[in-house]
């Protein structure tokens, strides 16, 4: 529902003495919204998959505002099951263009494999139809090792833990809010200087946490041919 209001119409409701209460109502405009939000109140598992599907059907834009990975949505459409974890739910609609927002916090090789998951279940043109702002914050490997260190932590300190996916959510989000983070646009760039970045957040986090090991050299390697996919041209 789409509502309106202007001073001529508060002027002239106001003025009508045989209804003081006409003023408190706002005349409807039935014209449909322009935009719809959906939003999750609960903890999950409470069909927003389903219901951003169904409303993708009549919307030009789909578009995911925050989150990562560790949420999942199974939409079925004509008796196949889909399972999303990065890709809004509309990229089923072949008429609708979906947006990966600057909030959301993105693990690359999850991204990739769950596309071709869903590619392999009848999903076509995706990468046409998927846009990744370059400002999104990216998922190591090593946030998702130090979320494991960090819940091990928490268990042996105050007996017991948050329950996580263990995907990296938490550990990428502390890193934007740090302001030490790396985005999409930085794999994009100068990958001399992406590298020297990833390094050193690699190196804050293992002053802070001992046991944690990286293999930079191969983390990098893999991080250069998800920099060349084809969804980044």
């Amino acid at each position: 529902m789409s509502l309106s209001w202007s001073a001529k119409d508060h002027k002239s409701s106001t003025n009508s003495p045989s209804n003081p209460t006409q003023g408190l109502k706002r005349p409807r405009n039935d014209t449909g919204n322009k935009v719809t939000v959906v939003l999750g109140a609960q903890w999950g598992d409470e069909g927003k998959g389903k219901v951003v599907d169904l409303l993708a059907t009549q919307s030009d834009l789909v578009c995911r505002c925050q989150g990562g990975n560790n949420a999942g949505h199974t939409v079925v459409v004509e008796g196949t099951e889909y399972d999303f974890h990065l890709l809004p739910s509309g990229i089923i609609n072949p008429k609708s263009i979906c947006v990966i927002g600057n909030g959301v916090v993105i693990h690359l090789p999850g991204l990739f494999e769950e596309a071709e998951k869903n590619e392999k279940k009848g999903l076509k043109g995706w990468e046409k139809r998927l846009i990744v702002s370059d400002r999104a914050h990216l998922v190591f490997d090593f946030h998702q090792v130090v979320d494991g260190i960090q819940e091990t932590q928490r268990q042996a300190t105050e007996g017991k833990i948050i329950g996580t996916t263990k995907k990296g959510i938490g550990p990428t989000y502390t890193s934007k809010a740090s302001r030490i983070g790396l985005r999409v646009c930085d794999l994009l760039g100068d990958f001399k200087e992406f590298s020297t970045k990833f390094k050193n957040l690699v190196a804050q986090y293992q002053s802070m946490y001992s046991s944690l090991t990286v293999d930079t050299d191969t983390q990098l390697k893999k991080l250069k041919v998800c920099g060349k996919s084809p969804l980044n041209e």
